[in-house]
């Protein structure tokens, strides 16, 4: 049809009005704000190719256009994304887009028509109904922004200097260093909603522990000297970015560990440098995102995915590991795509042969699917054992 181009406006944000009401209750629920983000942002980038590119050169529009204009939306969508470092889960997101550009195609195709028997030749317009729609969602944005305000939690601000640990959280708060504030002894986290930024945790039997709670964001931390795990999570959902785990002369520890959570939603680690340790980033039981990291130096693993969990290994850059430099392992599911792995050593002295320098290693019922990665000065590059799989990405049976 030939749409104005207020009737692409209006149409667009009618289609959003009941996706944007759902991401309010999933924000609610889930206990983060990317559903309502996301929404959002496809709205007003549609709006903006609305403006500025699709009336212009699609002045009348066929229906089979939809999933090409969905495509580039799509793509517009994550560039953004990824782009400006917004923490939306890579699996519910597209699942979100795609419940938005569905909702859109059915209203435009046969709900708006019903609607307004005019609506075709009317160019999309929907009169009094496009008012409402634009009303509700501003009603809604003012909404879940409200409901965000209110839960918000208390800012606290840790001073300069040595404090004494293990410094034990509580109650819902954010908790944000001062330069130069040291926790020594380790953080432990038992409250849900706990934000802690731009703090040193040195020593402690785990640098950071959280457990069995809900809503953890770990930003800009760094770690040391701690006995097990730099960063040691079971049972609770987490957001780390931006953390420096420091694991050297610790051949047993593990840098980051992302465990038994696979029923609370997505966990993400993104822009972490982990250096040393038996094992870099290692996820049991888990649906975790490891984006653009980087792991070097361990003993054992430079990341792994293990135990029934599912996820994804993106764009990061494993170097000088012992052994192997990325395992999908125990029945996981991995998709690892554009990571580099580089100068992996074999492990000779643990006389097995799984262990002899493997870039990508998929084991025991195990399936990686792979794009685009760089295997580089690896005795092995990748390898497959106990009955696992390593397929492309796009593979299909």
């Amino acid at each position: 049809m030939s749409y104005t181009l207020r009737g692409r406006i209006e149409s667009r944000l009618m289609a959003l009005l009941p996706v944007l009401l759902g991401a309010c209750a999933a924000a609610a629920a889930l206990r983060h704000w990317w559903p309502v983000e996301l929404v959002l942002l496809m709205g007003a980038i549609g709006v903006a190719l609305d403006l500025q590119l699709w009336h212009r050169i699609l002045p009348y529009q066929p229906a089979w256009s939809s999933l090409l204009l969905g495509a580039a939306e799509l793509g517009a969508v994550l560039a953004v994304v990824y782009g400006f470092g917004l923490h939306a889960p890579l699996g519910p997101g597209l699942a979100l887009f795609a419940t938005g550009w569905l909702v859109a195609f059915l209203l435009g195709q046969a709900g708006f028509p019903w609607l307004r028997l005019d609506y075709a030749e009317g160019g999309g317009e929907l009169g009094r109904a496009g008012l409402v729609a634009a009303a509700g969602i501003g009603l809604a944005l003012v909404g879940s922004g409200a409901a965000w305000y209110a839960r918000r939690p208390p800012v606290v601000h840790l001073a300069a200097g040595v404090h004494q640990g293990p410094l034990v959280l509580t109650r819902r708060m954010n908790l944000v260093g001062e330069p130069g504030a040291v926790v020594r002894g380790g953080i432990v986290v038992r409250h849900d909603d706990v934000h802690v930024q731009n703090v040193t945790v040195v020593g402690g039997q785990n640098g950071i522990t959280v457990s069995g709670v809900h809503g953890t964001v770990l930003d800009g931390v760094t770690v040391t000297g701690a006995k097990l795990d730099g960063i040691h999570v079971r049972l609770a959902d987490v957001i780390i970015r931006n953390c420096s785990v420091d694991m050297l002369g610790n051949p047993l520890g593990q840098g980051i560990d992302i465990s038994y959570n696979l029923d609370m939603g997505m966990s993400m680690v993104e822009h972490c440098t982990v250096t040393g340790g038996m094992q870099g980033i290692a996820t049991h039981s888990s649906m975790t995102e490891v984006m653009n990291n980087t792991v070097s130096r361990t003993t054992r693993l430079g990341i792994d995915m293990t135990e029934m969990s599912m996820g994804s290994v993106m764009d990061n850059e494993v170097r000088d590991a012992l052994g192997v430099g990325i395992q999908c392992n125990d029945r996981s599911m991995c998709m690892i795509e554009r990571n580099s792995v580089v100068g992996t050593r074999a492990d000779v002295a643990s006389g097995d042969p799984s262990r002899g320098g493997v870039g990508l290693l998929a084991s025991f019922q195990a399936e990686a699917y792979v794009r685009d990665n760089r295997l580089a000065a690896n005795p092995v590059p990748s390898s497959t054992i106990s009955d696992s799989t390593i397929r492309p990405y796009n593979w299909k049976p």
